[in-house]
């Protein structure tokens, strides 16, 4: 079902604001920004099993937000912040809005003041 008068979101928006709607997978993003990492490192500060923790990189992985490369015997994960950026410009559409209204509500409480005086 279309809905009329509502821009299309791309389709990987839904699989990174679901994937960042974790705390452990937000921290394992935010390990991943200082350097690539095996699932044993991550698994590391966690009291979670390293196949918990592969699940998450899983989720991170369809999100598009980790990469796994090989290296000899070990597969690190690495961070790839690029579809976040369709969040950030959706996110950015909010606060525009705020924005403007939090002027609006400004220049009200201004105008009141003046009539006060």
């Amino acid at each position: 079902m279309e809905q009329v008068g509502y821009e299309s979101a791309p389709a990987s928006l839904d699989a990174v604001f679901s994937a960042l709607s974790d705390p452990t997978r937000r921290a394992i993003l935010t390990r991943l920004a200082s350097g690539d990492a095996s699932v044993n490192e991550l698994a590391a500060p966690f009291d979670m099993s390293q196949p918990a923790i592969s699940k998450h990189l899983k989720v991170l992985e369809k999100a598009g937000l980790v990469t796994r490369g090989t290296d000899r015997q070990r597969r690190p994960a690495r961070l790839n912040a690029a579809p976040m950026q369709d969040a950030i410009a959706w996110l950015e559409e909010f606060s525009r809005f705020w924005t403007s209204s939090f002027d609006q509500l400004d220049a009200l409480l201004e105008e009141l003041k003046s009539v006060d005086r």
